[in-house]
């Protein structure tokens, strides 16, 4: 049970450290207030394993188990400030729940989150911690990520927390007309790019942005 002692953390955890990494994000290039808002109230430091909370808040990428990490904050940060840009969606699927970090965020700025994992002990930590922390707003499936979750469709906005070598045709055909995906494309340990790809009446348009690096984006379930 996650408490509210350990939620405001002490020390390397405390709000004050929460409050460095924020100042790192805004002279980084984050300038959202609301997600600049929700990353500073956001205990990251619950979301990591216990030996490693005191990195929690530097802005790097932590192993969670599994192979899988937690992305870096300015990371987080980037994809969601890129997903609210021209309005926050209400409806929206996150491809790769891992430890739940992105997950959090979204679920404070969104109405309704859909998270799709293919790790079910990932899927079943993450569902524990947020039910703890009282976010509400998230429905959960164990299963293939490049699958989506059509049941749910249509989307307002689709975020993928893992890298394909190019976007996959079914998350495509669960974006509502108006929606906004944001992912990374390209081969691990190669060239990717962050891409934002938004759904019109006339079809799909794409903008590629920075250099990422995240695990590749895997079928199957485990």
């Amino acid at each position: 049970m996650i408490t509210e002692s350990m939620i405001r953390g002490i020390g390397m955890t405390s709000q004050r450290t929460r409050e460095r990494l924020v100042k790192r994000l805004v002279e980084k290039g984050i300038h959202d207030l609301r997600v600049l808002e929700v990353i500073r109230n956001t205990p990251r430091h619950l979301f990591v394993d216990e030996a490693l909370a005191s990195r929690a808040y530097e802005d790097t990428a932590l192993p969670i188990g599994q192979g899988q990490t937690i992305s870096q904050p300015y990371i987080v940060a980037r994809m969601t400030e890129l997903l609210v840009a021209r309005g926050v969606p209400a409806r929206v699927l996150e491809v790769g729940t891992g430890c739940g970090y992105q997950t959090a965020v979204l679920a404070q700025l969104v109405d309704e989150v859909y998270s799709v994992e293919r790790i079910d002990v990932l899927l079943q930590q993450t569902r524990r911690r947020l039910r703890s922390l009282k976010l509400t707003n998230v429905r959960f499936k164990h299963s293939d990520g490049t699958w989506g979750w059509k049941s749910k469709a249509p989307f307002d906005g689709i975020i993928v927390t893992a890298a394909p070598s190019s976007v996959p045709e079914a998350l495509l055909s669960q974006l509502a007309v108006g929606g906004r995906v944001v992912i990374p494309v390209g081969q691990q340990g190669g060239a990717q790019q962050l891409a934002v790809i938004d759904r019109t009446e006339a079809g799909f348009e794409q903008e590629l942005f920075e250099p990422v690096s995240f695990v590749p984006l895997l079928g199957g379930e485990s």
